[in-house]
């Protein structure tokens, strides 16, 4: 039968009395076993035997279930104290009444102290061995951790004591000079950033885990061009907060992602901001079946608004929608309206009826070439189509509206671009009539959005065809879906009426690089094929027009431009259309 942990470290400590005991008493009287008194002896082991166990219990040395941990500064602590208070009262004892039990107030002296460096000791070299008996298997592969902070200590901890582990850590990498030459769970730091090469050469390392909780793209393509060079494979680690929350476990190791090497770090919100226009309110989201509406709805979800009212003419994506926020897609509730922004009288009525507070108009035609082909449809959604919400949140009073723009607007050279700066000028003009916080946000692209040019290179690496890249040259602004959502969400509480608010996008990046890394990520040999621009698109996107002139007084990533504005009744679409072919004159134009 087995012993439990606890009762096996109680016996233990017992037999460590007695030793301790016995060895002082030996050592007091000088070897002579004739001065030593047994009786005593006996009375003293059985009252440490008593008092071990009531003070092990008090300091939580036995207690049930218990197992051989790491151990740290906690557990030296309760063993210290429940051994020298067993000591101190023995000795104690001894002290009043050593003369009658014919036993020196020395013995316990010698003893405590024995003691304690034996329970000390036993407990080290069980942690040891069960530690050892715990270290990844033959099977794991050697890894190489980036990062000697919480994060990356709490891996190794986590790898050596895990036998299931797939990795076994067999160096770390830190770029601190107070860590060279040190050891981290018994894990030898053999380098700094710039050593991964011969690092991964000597350890015979195959992954490198990076375990830097503020890791950003600009470290992790370096990370992935070095990977790249020394043959390793990359995994990356949650967020710091993660760990810390939930400790660290095997599916938190994740290979390193396109998305990774394009984004930024986590965008910091005020969350009492956001809510104080949120929270207890009526929120409408048009186009809440696309990437951003759908992703706008989730984060508006968080902070408890009276009703989120999911507007879209696409009943898939609806679905979708409503399945992120409520975890259910059945579509019989009024959470959900099947509506098109081109019908303005429906569209008036259902604001009417559902009385919103904050809307959010994210339904808009976005694919640059084919606007191109159809200009009219451009003219009839993102123009009229943003008109008829923008009259019916006038009629039903909506407090708040964020219409959602894209950096195309800025300059606009396409149908896609004027299409939606025509937009704003309308948004800022019922800012300007209302008073109210009628506002547009102004970014880039955004990764992973449906259509756009991450999951299209995916698909094509995925069915082995090249990559159509227009320009080696052109460069793009990119942004998380989360991220742009969680800065709209900020831009709706600081905005003012009549605004252009334009969200930081970081630097451009390489259209050529992106598609580069991704096939290098893919491990296959796929071509990029180069198309040349196309009609309406630019070779260098823009986030600030010609003539605004922004500031940042509220958030370090948001700016706030006056919007130039436009009345309805001075809506033209022969203006619209003849805007267009002046654009398509002096394009063709600069490319002579």
């Amino acid at each position: 039968m087995k012993l439990p942990v606890g009762r096996l470290l109680y016996v233990i400590d017992v037999l460590i009395w007695m030793l301790a005991m016995l060895v002082a008493a030996v050592l007091r009287y000088e070897f002579d076993f004739n001065e030593i008194s047994w009786n005593a002896y006996v009375g003293f082991v059985a009252g440490a035997a008593g008092l071990q166990l009531v003070f092990g219990l008090i300091f939580h040395l036995y207690r049930k279930g218990m197992r051989f941990r790491a151990g740290g500064f906690e557990d030296t602590l309760a063993v210290s104290l429940a051994a020298g208070v067993v000591g101190s009262i023995l000795w104690i004892v001894s002290l009043v009444f050593g003369g009658a039990w014919e036993i020196s107030r020395g013995v316990m002296l010698i003893a405590t102290p024995g003691a304690l460096i034996l329970m000390l000791g036993v407990r080290f070299a069980a942690r040891l061995i069960v530690r050892n008996s715990r270290k990844p298997g033959p099977g794991s592969s050697p890894a190489l951790i980036l990062g000697g902070g919480y994060v990356g200590t709490n891996l190794i901890r986590w790898m050596m004591s895990d036998p299931s582990s797939p990795f076994r850590p067999v160096g770390m990498i830190d770029d601190d000079p107070n860590l060279h030459k040190r050891r981290i769970h018994d894990v030898p730091v053999v380098g700094t950033f710039a050593d991964i090469e011969c690092a991964a050469e000597r350890t015979g390392a195959e992954v490198l885990i990076v375990a830097i909780s503020a890791a950003d793209s600009v470290l992790l393509r370096r990370v992935q061009d070095v990977a790249d060079r020394s043959g390793l494979s990359v995994k990356v680690m949650p967020p710091i907060g993660h760990v810390v929350a939930n400790g660290v476990h095997v599916g938190d190791l994740r290979d390193l992602s396109i998305e990774d090497l394009l984004g930024r770090q986590p965008v910091e919100t005020n969350v009492s901001e956001i809510a104080q226009y949120l929270t207890g309110k009526r929120v409408l989201v048009t186009g809440a079946g696309g990437s951003i509406g759908a992703q706008l709805c989730t984060e508006i979800a968080k902070y408890g608004p009276a009703e989120l009212i999911m507007l879209d003419r696409d009943e898939t994506g609806l679905q979708q929608a409503l399945i992120n926020v409520h975890g259910n897609g059945l579509l019989d509730t009024d959470a959900v309206v099947l509506a098109d922004i081109r019908e303005p009288e429906n569209l008036k009525q259902i604001f009417l009826d559902r009385r919103p507070e904050v809307v959010f108009h994210a339904a808009a035609l976005k694919h640059l070439p084919m606007l191109e082909q159809y200009p009219n449809e451009a003219w009839k959604t993102n123009v009229l189509g943003t008109l008829n919400v923008l009259k019916a949140a006038q009629a039903a009073s909506v407090e708040t509206f964020i219409n959602i723009s894209t950096d195309k607007a800025a300059n606009p050279t396409s149908v896609l671009g004027h299409s939606k700066r025509v937009a704003e000028k309308l948004t800022g003009w019922f800012g300007k009539t209302t008073c109210k916080n009628y506002l547009s946000v102004r970014f880039g692209n955004v990764i992973g959005s449906r259509g756009s040019m991450l999951p299209t290179f995916i698909r094509l690496i995925e069915e082995d065809k090249p990559l159509t890249v227009t320009h080696p040259d052109a460069t793009r602004y990119f942004m998380t879906i989360p991220e742009a959502c969680q800065l709209v969400l900020q831009a709706g509480g600081i905005g003012r009426a009549g605004e252009v608010l334009i969200l930081d996008m970081g630097e451009p990046v390489s259209i050529l690089e992106v598609a580069q890394r991704m096939i290098a990520m893919s491990g296959k040999n796929i071509e990029v094929v180069f198309t040349g621009l196309r009609e309406g698109e630019k070779l260098h996107e823009e986030l600030v027009g010609v003539g605004e002139k922004e500031d940042r007084p509220f958030h370090p990533k948001i700016s706030h431009a006056a919007a130039n504005i436009l009345a309805p009744e001075n809506l033209d679409k022969e203006g619209f259309m003849s805007r267009l072919g002046k654009l398509e004159h002096a394009e063709k134009e600069a490319m002579r």
